[in-house]
């Protein structure tokens, strides 16, 4: 029971009587409030407060909200998945550091946010690697009355074996139906006939300040419930292409991966898949997968055990103010195709390099996970109009979807030189990239540069090689220099360079600097 008390100090008993009604109406506030806090979702808990307000009283004594009937009404549809894999281990060092593939969209999650993130299988110093049988345990939730359910593809990912312990003590086996790395998503299909209790999606997102109840499986304790608020919506995490997550601040620990969030009408509203801490255990930063990103994954894989996304064949990135400006964009919405690869469709449809796509099938859109959710959701085959920016004009053209490919990782390799010409405004020195060995017959190499340099600080790094300037292929130092010239005149505030590195091809735009 809580309880909130409003007096008045005794030396306000003589002050002047608008001293005293405004402490009475702060006080009043103040209480309302912290009645409204505890009232939570209660219909009838903010009737109470309204009318204490109304009245110009402060209730001595308020109920806090309870999840009981709600946890009652789920926890039979929540589960413990259990998983037996096979690893190659340290025969002499073996511990339990989780073991996470090369590649896997959470490890630059973990690398992001500072966590361990496993070691990678054979980093294990040079001792005899031995294969052996380990387990690991999630949490997962029933959505259909025959036994479908959902869990994290990271949970049964590998797995040999899964099985299923309900509430009651119960486990069963089950087997994967099919997942999906890019949403870490799973679909799994309990062996043994129902009926199950079962839970619902959410067919509404919550709103940023709406309380959640994770429930879930942590530490292997068991069904256990916690709750909280949504905190945001739509973070990127960098987990992977698609990233649109809740973050919730109920507790999530190891071990509640793939349980569900519930909305206070006992709807699933997000699937539990990460968290941000340092030390393992909650700190209130918590990521579900949203309740409508979940269903479409769900549907496609209980259809096809696979998710078919359209793709349009681009490397795309965000459009800054400075890119914006020296293309002559009025707002910096938009997706800047950085590359278009070779065959695809956008390439077909006549999409280069430099250009902006801003809509699709007559929907803006914000950046390029906009783009990249809304094409994806098309599907292969479908047919739509692109809207994007070129040569300082919009235009559309009309496009048809492919299939997106398995994602392939490239990476240019380029030497090192300190030789070339230098641009003292910029902090870097350029070289063409004939005479650097590895960097190719075309753009010039960043060569050397100054660390504290305004091109260091727009992302430039030595080995880069610049492929255009200003929209103009460069091979020699003196285009650079000429395209930040013509910039300049033109009253740009940047020149947009295309820049070939380490991890794909990206445009960066650099102020135009006089001393250039």
């Amino acid at each position: 029971m809580a309880y909130i008390q409003s007096r008045r100090p005794d030396s306000l008993k003589a002050a002047p009587l608008i001293v005293r009604r405004r402490y009475e109406i702060r006080a009043a506030l103040l209480g309302t409030v912290a009645a409204l806090a505890l009232a939570g979702m209660s219909d009838g808990g903010l009737s109470q407060a309204r009318a204490a307000t109304v009245k110009g009283e402060v209730s001595q004594t308020v109920s806090p909200v309870s999840f009981a009937d709600v946890v009652d009404h789920v926890r039979g549809a929540v589960v413990s998945v259990k998983v037996k894999t096979t690893e190659t281990a340290d025969a002499e060092d073996e511990d339990e550091t989780p073991h996470i593939a090369p590649g896997d969209p959470l490890e630059r999650f973990f690398k992001h946010f500072g966590e361990e993130g496993g070691k990678h299988p054979g980093e294990q110093g040079g001792h005899h690697l031995k294969p052996h049988v380990t387990q690991a345990q999630g949490s997962g939730f029933i959505i259909t009355a025959d036994g479908f359910m959902v869990t994290n593809n990271h949970v049964v990912e590998n797995a040999t074996e899964v099985s299923v312990t309900f509430d009651d003590g119960k486990s069963v086996p089950a087997t994967i139906v099919g997942t999906d790395k890019k949403t870490d998503l799973a679909l799994l299909k309990i062996k043994q006939g129902g009926p199950y209790q079962y839970v619902e999606f959410a067919k509404v997102p919550p709103r940023v300040g709406e309380w959640v109840i994770a429930v879930g499986n942590p530490f292997g304790l068991g069904g256990t419930v916690t709750a909280g608020i949504v905190s945001a919506r739509g973070r990127d995490i960098g987990a992977g292409p698609y990233d649109d997550f809740l973050q919730i601040d109920a507790p999530v620990n190891r071990g509640n991966s793939g349980g569900p969030s519930f909305n206070g009408q006992g709807q699933v509203v997000g699937v539990n898949t990460a968290i941000f801490s340092p030390s393992g255990g909650s700190v209130g930063i918590g990521f579900a997968i949203p309740s409508d990103t979940a269903q479409n994954v769900i549907a496609s894989l209980k259809d096809k055990g696979v998710v078919a996304r359209g793709w349009i064949g681009v490397q795309i990135q965000p459009v800054t103010a400075e890119i914006a400006d020296s293309l002559g964009l009025k707002s910096n919405k938009g997706a800047l195709v950085a590359e278009t690869q070779p065959d695809s469709p956008a390439g077909s449809a006549g999409i280069k390099s430099g250009d902006v796509i801003l809509g699709i099938d007559g929907d803006r859109i914000d950046g390029p996970r906009d783009l990249a959710k809304k094409v994806a959701a098309l599907g292969p085959g479908k047919k739509a109009d692109l809207m994007y920016w070129h040569d300082g004009s919009e235009k559309t053209t009309s496009v048809k979807l492919g299939s997106l490919p398995d994602d392939k990782e490239a990476h240019a390799q380029t030497g090192k030189s300190q030789e070339g010409d230098s641009f003292g405004g910029l902090g870097l020195t350029l070289a063409p990239a004939s005479s650097v060995q590895g960097a190719g017959s075309h753009g010039v190499v960043v060569s050397d540069m100054d660390p504290d340099g305004a091109a260091a600080q727009k992302g430039l790094q030595v080995g880069d090689v610049i492929l255009e300037a200003g929209g103009h292929a460069v091979n020699q130092p003196a285009d650079v220099k000429a395209a930040l010239a013509e910039a300049k005149k033109d009253n740009r505030k940047a020149v947009l360079l295309r820049v070939k590195g380490s991890e794909g091809t990206h445009f960066v735009a650099i102020a135009v600097n006089p001393a250039s």
